[in-house]
C-alpha cells in the first residue's frame, strides 16, 4: 500500500511539473469559414501559439452532443484498415470523420473497446505477458474508452470486455494492474478485483463493474482527466513505458464539458512547424478548454480529423493518412 501511494505521489509530482509548460491559456482562432458547411452546434478553432518557445499548432472540434440534428457513432473493419478518407466515402461524407482506437499493424485488430449502434464491436486488450524473469506472469490493465449515451451523455470509464458478453462493464475509478500467472480472467474474478478500491486522498470507494450502456463508444488510453482535474492514468493502463509520456508527438482526444459539450483535440507534431506535444501538456490544453473528463487517443502517425472531408492537421507520416481499422464519426441528420 505505501509503494503504491508513493508512486502516485511521485507520479502525481511529475504531472504538475509536465502541465506548467504552458504558462497560459492558448489563444484559438475560430475557422468555421474553412469548413463549411457546419451545423450551428459544431464549430472548429485553431491554433498555432508556441508551447514551451517550441513550434505548436492544433485544432479542436466542439459539438452540443444534445443536437438531435446530429449524430455521433463509429465505424469498424474486420481484417483491414481504411484512410480516414476511404472512411468518410465509405460512410457517405459524414460531417467529422477522426482516428480514436489504437490497433495491431500485424493483423489490423483493435486493441480497444468499440460500440457502435448499442453492440460491442471492439474489444480490449486484457492480458499483457511479462518479459525477461517474468515471462510465466501476466498483467491485466483495465482500458479506458469513452462512450455517449442513448440519451446523448457522455462518460469515460475504464472498460472490461469479452466476447462472450454484450455488454462491457465499466467502473468509474482506476486500479492498480491486477498481476498473476493466469493469462486470462473472467468477469466475476474481475468484478471481485475492482469490488472495494482504496485511493490516496479520496477514501475508500465502492467501485465493482457495472453495465456500461453506450450507443456509441471507442477506446484509447490513458485517461487524461477526471472530475475537472488532470489524472493521467498511464501507469494503470499500461499505454507508454518509462518516460514516454513526456515525449511530443501528434496526439489525437476526446472529452466533454460539464453542460453536454464533446471536444476532439487534434495536435499537429513531427515537423519542423510543429513538434507535438507531451500527455501532460496535452492534458492541461484540454483542462482550459473547459473538459470535465477527458481521454488520449492513439496518436502519432494515426492522427487525423477531416471536417466535411478537409483534414485539419497534417498527418506526420510522408505517405500521407495512416489506415486504421476504426473512426468516430459525427454525422449530419
Amino acid at each position: 500500500m505505501m509503494n503504491t501511494l508513493f508512486k502516485r505521489i511521485i507520479n502525481y509530482s511529475l504531472l504538475i511539473i509536465n502541465s506548467t509548460a504552458l504558462n497560459a491559456q492558448l489563444k484559438w482562432t475560430n475557422v468555421d469559414s474553412l469548413y463549411q458547411p457546419l451545423p450551428s452546434s459544431v464549430h472548429v478553432y485553431f491554433t498555432n501559439e508556441p508551447i514551451d518557445t517550441a513550434p505548436f499548432r492544433a485544432y479542436y472540434l466542439i459539438a452540443d452532443l444534445k443536437d438531435k440534428k446530429i449524430n455521433f457513432t463509429a465505424d469498424t473493419t474486420l481484417g483491414r484498415r481504411f484512410t480516414p478518407t476511404q472512411f468518410y466515402q465509405r460512410n457517405k461524407q459524414p460531417l467529422v470523420v477522426v482516428n480514436c482506437t489504437f490497433f495491431s499493424f500485424a493483423t489490423n485488430q483493435n486493441l480497444n473497446v468499440m460500440i457502435k449502434d448499442g453492440k460491442l464491436v471492439g474489444y480490449n486488450i486484457h492480458s499483457i505477458s511479462g518479459r525477461g524473469k517474468d515471462t510465466l506472469t501476466y498483467r491485466h490493465p483495465f482500458g479506458s474508452a469513452i462512450g455517449i449515451s442513448k440519451k446523448r451523455q457522455a462518460d469515460i470509464a475504464w472498460v472490461f470486455t469479452d466476447s462472450t458478453i454484450k455488454l462491457p462493464y465499466a467502473m468509474q475509478w482506476t486500479m492498480d494492474v491486477i498481476k498473476d500467472s493466469v493469462i486470462k480472467h473472467d468477469l466475476n474474478y474481475m468484478d471481485y478485483q475492482t469490488s472495494v478500491i482504496t485511493r490516496p486522498h479520496e477514501g475508500t470507494l465502492t467501485s465493482s463493474l457495472k453495465k456500461w450502456k453506450m450507443r456509441t463508444a471507442v477506446g484509447g488510453g490513458p485517461v487524461l482527466l477526471q472530475f475537472g482535474k488532470i489524472s493521467i492514468t498511464n501507469n494503470e493502463e499500461l499505454k507508454f513505458a518509462g518516460n514516454a509520456i513526456n515525449d511530443k508527438h501528434p496526439r489525437t482526444a476526446m472529452g466533454y464539458t460539464k453542460d453536454g459539450k464533446l471536444i476532439i483535440l487534434m495536435i499537429e507534431g513531427r515537423n519542423t512547424v510543429a513538434h507535438g506535444a507531451t500527455l501532460g501538456q496535452e492534458a492541461q490544453i484540454l483542462k482550459d478548454l473547459g473538459c470535465w473528463e477527458a481521454l488520449n487517443l492513439d496518436g502519432g502517425g494515426s492522427s487525423c480529423m477531416l471536417v466535411n472531408g478537409k483534414e485539419t492537421i497534417k498527418p506526420s507520416d510522408k505517405e500521407g493518412q495512416r489506415a486504421a481499422p476504426a473512426v468516430f464519426i459525427i454525422k449530419k441528420r
